[in-house]
């Protein structure tokens, strides 16, 4: 695929979470580059749910899959710039990689804070509000439960036909997770997870996103979920993203 080109050049949106696959895509461009000797180019582009929160689980190898190559906690906080020099100084040291670099962006600021036009940098990812929860409703791929996909809110709306919304946001609340409150709601996906099915499940509002956790809020998503609905919450089997072996839910957490 490579034969013929002089350079590759890299511009790609990622959205600051360890399982959106931009990064691994990124990856593995700069391994089959360095193997050529193609030099890389990289445009750098702001991390959209800014460059200074961390938080989730450090992957640890054994789970390396396509949503997640390399170590890096869920949220990492890095721009695809940042991400390229990483990989490049840690495990392809023979890419000859150029970042074409930032400028004047402030690490505490989400993409609307820019004043860049948001464009979805895929199909399941259409606004900032989406990129904000994503880090920690992405884990809900590796369940029974929908994760919105099919619905014009993908990852703020979750459910399955054997959820009680009211319920499930009464005990959800009750736990005054910071920054976020959850409305119940009823959805039917147009495709995917219970396809023309009416599910029942949870909006998630979150009021203040530099106090919000999301991967901290979907793992009490989680615990409440197999806590109230035992007999029908279930962790979804493989394949997922090519992993033909192992868990979805252990991939996607990286542990």
């Amino acid at each position: 695929m490579l034969q013929g080109i002089d350079r590759l050049v890299i511009d790609l949106q990622d959205i600051g979470a360890r399982y959106y696959t931009f990064a691994w895509t990124l990856a593995l461009c700069m391994k089959a580059c360095a193997k050529n000797d193609i030099p890389v180019t990289v445009l750098d582009r702001p991390n959209p749910i800014n460059g200074i929160t961390i938080e989730g689980p450090l992957l640890q190898r054994e789970f390396a899959s396509f949503v997640g190559l390399h170590p890096l906690p869920v949220r990492h906080a890095m721009t695809v710039g940042e991400l390229a020099r990483h990989f490049q100084e840690t495990y392809y040291q023979n890419c000859d990689l150029t970042v074409v670099q930032l400028h004047g962006w402030d690490r505490k600021t989400f993409f609307d804070q820019t004043g860049l036009p948001w464009v979805m940098p895929s199909p399941h990812m259409p606004t900032l509000d989406t990129a904000a929860v994503y880090p920690g409703q992405c884990l809900l791929e590796g369940t029974n439960v929908s994760e919105g996909r099919g619905t014009a809110k993908p990852f703020e709306t979750f459910g399955a036909p054997f959820i009680d919304g009211y319920k499930l946001c009464e005990e959800l609340n009750a736990l005054k997770l910071e920054g976020v409150v959850f409305r119940p709601v009823q959805f039917q996906p147009t495709f995917q997870k219970y396809s023309g099915e009416v599910c029942q499940g949870a909006f998630i509002h979150v009021t203040n996103r530099k106090s919000f956790k999301p991967v901290l809020t979907t793992l009490a998503v989680l615990w409440s979920l197999n806590r109230m609905w035992s007999g029908n919450f279930a962790w979804k089997q493989p394949p997922y993203e090519y992993e033909e072996r192992l868990l979805p839910i252990d991939v996607l957490a990286g542990t």
